[in-house]
């Protein structure tokens, strides 16, 4: 139990969750897909067109990584950085009382995607002749979808954080 809590605290660093956080937690949060509402079938629904297309496109690319995991550590990074979310955020939003918001879903993505970023901006495979033209293209978009995302999902975060926070 103390190493489960401490790997929670650890994961959330800088969420301090005060008391009165976590009182707001039991109001009724809508379903929908902006950073304090409640990502649920009904928030899905209700997406506009365009975020669902690019949801699409990030799928397709990050299950696209699982081409090159065998020969590229790269692929790895994002292909588990794409994983992990599933695997543990919710344990974590469960354990803190938290219902399951947008903005939590922008959170891991900041926390899971970062490492396969950095790898992918400072090693620029894309750019890499001696690699294979699939890889650079998977590469080349692989990069281009982290950082498109990351532009709400900083902002997300921010708002979710802020909200749960005693800052």
């Amino acid at each position: 139990m103390f190493r489960k809590s401490f790997y929670l605290s650890f994961l959330l660093i800088g969420v301090a969750t005060s008391p009165s956080a976590l009182a707001e937690v039991s109001a009724n949060f809508e379903s929908g897909h902006t950073a304090l509402q409640v990502f649920d079938q009904a928030g899905i629904s209700s997406m506009p067109l365009w975020l669902k297309v690019w949801i699409g496109i990030m799928m397709i690319t990050f299950a696209s990584g699982l081409l090159f995991v065998w020969k590229h550590p790269i692929a790895r990074w994002a292909v588990g950085g794409f994983l992990m979310p599933f695997l543990v955020m919710g344990e974590i939003i469960n354990a803190l009382g938290w219902p399951f918001l947008s903005g939590s879903i922008a959170l891991a993505h900041l926390i899971f995607w970062t490492p396969a970023l950095l790898l992918l901006l400072w090693k620029r495979p894309f750019l890499d002749t001696n690699q294979g033209i699939p890889f650079r293209i998977w590469s080349a978009a692989m990069t281009g979808v982290i950082l498109f995302s990351f532009i709400f999902d900083i902002r997300d975060s921010f708002i979710y954080v802020s909200h749960f926070s005693a800052i």
